[in-house]
């Protein structure tokens, strides 16, 4: 993978162009690129769903928040389109999958009446299988629930604890071109990989900062060839693991300023000046910040909050990075 470029900026406004804590990216069948902007700390204003081009192209916004309306989300994790070119979108704090089409309009939701269950415990990750079933993590059970697209539920597996099909807070979640599914096992510092009716097949990962180790992995993403791409959050980085979990590189984050960045500089003269005296490149922390956040926190180029890895049609990756409120884009080589 090779760096490409970087889309955002953050915007201290709650409508409008500019990302304000942004935790995923998805694409429509068009292109286009949807943004889940999470918002943080006490301050909620500014959740909502960003349609953008890959040009930079603005195109609008839609799901305000925060709210329990229907078209409204509270504390948003994750979202993916289905082959239909529908978005769902998990909040784990009303415990629902919410379905919105392409244009940004409400359909449905479900998660508080699931057949057998009742309510989902707190719905993070999400992808979609081939035969249009919908693989929910629901982090707070330690659980994947693979459902219909109507949130009947079909199947799900898992349970807390540290062995094989086993988890502690999972997060992120894939499924591959041949239907397995990953899972971003978050406080296990592994991804694991089941088929679609949840067999155990591999995990890969162990604690750690070396090369094939993780802190804290919040998404996972599977190329079109095989390549397991993982946003090793707790280490402020994104590691490419080969088809059998195998170390293949390591991503750090080497972003330039995106056309949004430029636009916005231009015409503020004063900041533009202070940005290009200041040293963006911190080398000397003392010996107890050299950690992977507090090197993150004072370089910008680099990743500071890399929570989700996704690809579009092109096999293009993009890491989506929460306290930089941008995200940087990557191609194969």
């Amino acid at each position: 993978m090779r760096y490409l470029k970087t889309i955002g900026f953050n915007s201290n406004q709650p409508i409008g162009r500019g990302f304000n804590y942004p935790y995923d990216t998805a694409f429509s069948a068009d292109g286009r690129i949807f943004v889940l902007n999470r918002m943080g700390g006490l301050n909620a204003r500014g959740i909502r769903i960003q349609i953008c081009t890959f040009d930079e192209g603005w195109l609008g916004e839609f799901s305000t928040g925060p709210g329990d309306g229907e078209d409204q989300l509270r504390v948003p994790v994750c979202m993916a389109f289905d082959a239909d070119d529908n978005l769902y979108v998990t909040d784990e704090a009303l415990n629902e999958v919410k379905v919105f089409d392409s244009q940004g309009a409400f359909i449905r939701k479900w998660g508080s009446d699931v057949d057998e269950i009742g309510t989902l415990q707190g719905p993070a990750g999400i992808a979609h299988g081939g035969d249009g079933s919908v693989y929910v993590v629901e982090q707070y059970a330690n659980r994947v629930h693979k459902l219909t697209p109507e949130g009947e539920s079909i199947l799900s597996w898992g349970s807390g604890g540290s062995g094989e099909g086993r988890f502690d807070l999972p997060w992120g979640a894939a499924v591959d071109s041949e239907g397995s599914v990953y899972v971003a096992d978050w406080r296990n510092d592994r991804v694991q990989k089941f088929t679609p009716d949840g067999e155990f097949m591999a995990a890969y990962g162990e604690p750690g900062d070396a090369e094939g180790q993780f802190h804290r992995p919040s998404s996972v993403a599977v190329t079109g060839d095989g390549l397991i791409c993982v946003a090793d959050w707790g280490n402020e980085r994104v590691q490419i693991l080969g088809p059998d979990g195998e170390f293949r590189q390591m991503l750090t984050g080497e972003a330039t300023l995106s056309k949004w960045a430029e636009e916005w500089l231009e015409v503020n003269q004063d900041e533009y000046a202070a940005r290009r005296a200041s040293d963006l490149h911190v080398k000397d922390l003392p010996a107890h910040l050299r950690t992977p956040f507090h090197t993150a926190s004072q370089t910008e180029p680099v990743f500071w909050g890399p929570v989700s890895v996704s690809l579009d049609s092109e096999d293009r990756l993009y890491v989506t990075e929460h306290s930089r409120h941008r995200i940087q884009i990557y191609e194969q080589e």
